[in-house]
């Protein structure tokens, strides 16, 4: 599997999947947080049209975690995805996140706003970011009394059974149904995908954003695509629109009958917006 050293020394393992058309390069970033990219796949065909680049975050898959934690935040990994960017040799990056991982992808836009020619947010959890009041109570109302959402639920608020990295990804699993808008075979077998790890979760998110974060964010004018599912458990549809509204050229799509995995439930649509979206984008150039 190919590798890059980052900026403090570290090894840190990608996979780089090409694509056989001729869409510009993706660098794609898991959520969970801190689960295997594998549970991505390649978001339904999007790897038919673009060169995937999915890194293999601290402390997930073959990159070891960091000796100090806090390397291991969304906040600092940001870093890493500037070095992979310099390594791969673009001079701009397109950047597609799913769930947790696009606070990353928030981190980069922050850090390095001129390097990004686009960015798709999938799903994004929204409360850091806007003063959107939550719709996750009213959506999670409309699915009570079917039984698989009901046991979900309960699994979520009780938590995993204990610290162990294994009871961890059983809890993410028992909980599972809450992400999707109908609990079918499809989403059964997806939620089997991609192993968590919890110490590297907890590292995650063991750095607060700055408090300016939002000015920040006015400083990357490239387009921002924000993704939301209409029966979103999780994270809602009202405050991921929001996020859109966060950015100079940022635009949001909800897809109906869809929760938090929208490539899996509504494959079609998803394909749709994104490919629409990425191909709308002006020529992409990897001169350094």
């Amino acid at each position: 599997m190919p590798r890059y050293d980052s900026s403090d020394g570290s090894t840190l393992y990608y996979e780089d999947i090409p694509g056989t058309g001729k869409g510009i390069p993706v660098i794609l970033l898991a959520g969970g947080a801190a689960r295997h990219p594998s549970y991505l796949g390649d978001l339904a065909g999007l790897g038919e049209e673009h060169r995937l680049i999915v890194p293999h975050l601290r402390g997930v898959g073959l990159t070891q975690a960091p000796s100090d934690p806090q390397r291991g935040s969304w906040w600092s990994q940001a870093v890493d995805v500037e070095q992979l960017r310099i390594h791969l040799g673009l001079h701009r990056v397109a950047l597609v996140a799913h769930s947790a991982g696009t606070r990353l992808a928030i981190a980069y836009a922050a850090q390095f706003p001129r390097k990004i020619a686009a960015l798709v947010l999938i799903t994004p959890p929204a409360g850091y970011l806007v003063d959107e009041p939550t719709d996750v109570p009213t959506l999670i109302d409309q699915r009570r009394g079917d039984t698989d959402f009901d046991r979900a639920i309960l699994a979520l608020e009780a938590g995993p059974a204990t610290s162990a990295e294994d009871d961890f990804t059983v809890w993410q699993r028992d909980s599972a149904a809450v992400g999707y808008a109908t609990w079918n075979e499809a989403g059964r077998a997806h939620a089997q995908l991609g192993h968590w790890s919890r110490a590297a979760a907890t590292a995650y998110f063991s750095v607060d954003p700055p408090q300016d974060l939002a000015a920040q964010l006015l400083e990357m004018t490239a387009p921002v695509l924000v993704i939301a599912g209409a029966q979103d458990c999780l994270v809602g549809f009202e405050p991921v629109k929001a996020v859109a509204r966060m950015f100079p050229a940022g635009q949001s799509i909800t897809i109906e009958a869809c929760g938090h995995y929208p490539w899996i439930e509504q494959p079609t649509a998803f394909r749709r917006v994104t490919h629409t979206f990425l191909e709308q984008l002006e020529e992409f150039t990897s001169d350094v």
